[in-house]
């Protein structure tokens, strides 16, 4: 399945929109805390750690995504927006969630 931030793909126009599709993840501030406890790699004001975090929950969320779009029939999800909140009393959780248009090429 194609998935792209671009609102349609280059030679493959969209035969039909199937809708939006979205994926969702949620991690909470405990999994952070582990996380600084051990940092070692800290280098320049940043955290291999902390990234790694994040960017499992950005593959999650757009995994998540891809499933919804795969049930629909879809090709592709094209206009594919990212997004990252704190959630949760003080904060203490990140929520990632990726949304896009769902389309047969």
């Amino acid at each position: 399945m194609i998935l792209s931030t671009t609102p349609s793909i280059e030679n493959k126009p969209a035969k039909e929109y199937l809708g939006i599709v979205t994926g969702e993840t949620i991690i909470g501030a405990n999994i952070f805390k582990d996380f600084f406890a051990g940092i070692r790699d800290i280098v320049g004001g940043r955290s291999g750690s902390y990234e790694k975090v994040l960017r499992e929950a950005k593959e999650i969320a757009l995994k998540e995504m891809e499933e919804r779009a795969q049930r629909l029939g879809a090709d592709a999800v094209i206009g594919i927006d990212l997004d990252y909140e704190t959630v949760g009393a003080n904060g203490g959780m990140l929520m990632v969630t990726a949304s896009g248009t769902a389309v047969k090429l």
